[in-house]
């Protein structure tokens, strides 16, 4: 593991991998902790600033881009900033199933999900955490080369839904099909 390939990167992908990973790091704890209160709050605040700086940091980077300097990662950024808005409002608004739902999905959809993409064999976080990206070091990195993309996409699919079952099931909703008609 090396930082050589982050700090000689460009400051917009700097900025935008330190925010991704502070936001990574504050989420998980935030996730763990007591909600509702003034510390969840304050920290709740910090966590939204995080990934707005890093949504907006993601549309300084120009790199794997497909359409005139636009790629797909840059509507996820754009979906990320409208989905921080509408979790902010539902909060205000006193709607906190809502919150905790775009919340939750956020931290899955735009860090553990799009995170696990930037592990991709030629990525600079490949690079920080794997090594160099010419040649495979280690059986962590030979799964991320030898996996097609759609692969990575089941897979992450796969563990979202397993943590929403798990959601649901600690919060006693039903998680089958509903097999009775509702009244």
């Amino acid at each position: 593991m090396s930082l050589a390939p982050l700090l000689s990167a460009s400051p917009a992908i700097q900025v935008h991998a330190l925010a991704a990973i502070a936001a990574f790091g504050l989420g998980l704890a935030m996730l763990a902790r007591r909600k509702g209160g003034w510390a969840h709050r304050l920290l709740g605040r910090l966590w939204v600033g995080l990934m707005a700086a890093t949504a907006l940091s993601s549309f300084a980077i120009s790199s794997h881009t497909a359409w005139g300097g636009w790629s797909p990662i840059h509507g996820l950024s754009a979906l990320t900033l409208a989905a921080l808005v509408y979790a902010v409002a539902m909060a205000r608004a006193g709607r906190i199933r809502a919150h905790r739902t775009a919340m939750v999905s956020l931290f899955a959809g735009a860090l553990v999900i799009s995170g696990g993409f930037t592990l991709m064999p030629g990525r600079i976080m490949h690079a920080v955490i794997f090594g160099t990206s010419e040649g495979v070091h280690g059986p962590i990195a030979a799964a991320f080369a030898v996996v097609p993309l759609w692969g990575w996409i089941l897979l992450a699919a796969a563990a979202f839904g397993t943590v929403r079952l798990g959601l649901a099931r600690e919060r006693g909703r039903p998680v089958g099909p509903r097999l009775t008609r509702r009244a």
